[in-house]
């Protein structure tokens, strides 16, 4: 039996979360990361590398060699639209099955095209929903992977117990988020360049300056390591851990459902 959190859409009209760094009805927010992803959505991937010289390509193999997916295993791919984790896992073990799990549909649609290209239409499933009510069952999956998706959740504390509750015990929830700076002197290259070359990238590639704007928000808004780990363990996850990838400009979190 799937059990859920109780749907208390009126109450939350009356909350107020972040939108970077504006605040706007809770209730709100997930329509508005949708409308942010719909606009980058065909130059997502892209941008992606312009913005990070390709080193988010090596960040996300790092995820999957911490996964070290097997066959017959079932993963939980969130807010992978393009399919850039799902690819990766399907590649170190074809006989895996991985359901990716997005809010937007436009990202869905350029992952499956491009899974399409890559001869994968058997193994995969593109499934459009909310990181805080997933459409699967509970224990009914080996691991969850998110990477550079927790940021844009309403209420992290919901996905992070709804990420416990579809995983197996034994279980292993991975992710992948920019985070706190750690090395002095890096921290303000990083918000020079977020904040005056990002937006400008995001005109010229993407013709959406104001939605770069809003993922680099988001980030200056996402809490810092031992946050996350924090939350992750209140959730129920266990043995917690993080490891910074490129000084702290991302970090790769774990926990376990034991």
């Amino acid at each position: 039996m799937t059990t859920r959190p109780p749907d208390d859409t009126a109450a939350a009209t009356a909350e107020e979360t972040d939108f970077g760094y504006r605040r706007i009805p809770a209730a709100e927010k997930a329509g508005a990361v949708r409308g942010v992803f719909e606009s980058v959505a065909g130059r997502y991937d892209l941008m992606n590398d312009l913005m990070s010289a390709g080193i988010h390509r090596l960040w996300k193999d790092r995820m999957v060699d911490r996964l070290q997916p097997r066959a017959g295993e079932r993963v939980l791919d969130l807010a992978g639209g393009t399919g850039d984790i799902a690819f990766r896992i399907l590649a170190r073990a074809p006989a895996a099955e991985v359901t990716v799990v997005d809010l937007t549909p436009a990202m869905l649609a350029v992952g499956r095209d491009r899974a399409i290209d890559r001869g994968l239409v058997a193994g995969i499933a593109w499934v459009a929903g909310d990181a805080e009510r997933l459409p699967l069952a509970d224990r009914s999956v080996d691991a969850v992977t998110i990477a550079f998706g927790l940021r844009n959740v309403t209420r992290r504390d919901r996905a992070l117990a709804d990420i416990r509750r579809v995983l197996r015990p034994g279980g292993r929830f991975l992710c992948l988020e920019f985070s706190r700076v750690a090395l002095p002197g890096l921290d303000r290259i990083y918000d020079a360049y977020s904040f005056s070359v990002l937006p400008r990238l995001g005109r010229m590639v993407a013709g959406d300056p104001d939605s770069y704007r809003y993922l680099v928000e988001s980030i200056r808004r996402f809490p810092d390591q031992p946050t996350l780990a924090g939350e992750m363990t209140v959730a129920g996850l266990e043995q917690v851990r993080w490891t910074n990838l490129s000084g702290g400009i991302a970090a790769l979190h774990s926990g376990w459902r034991l």
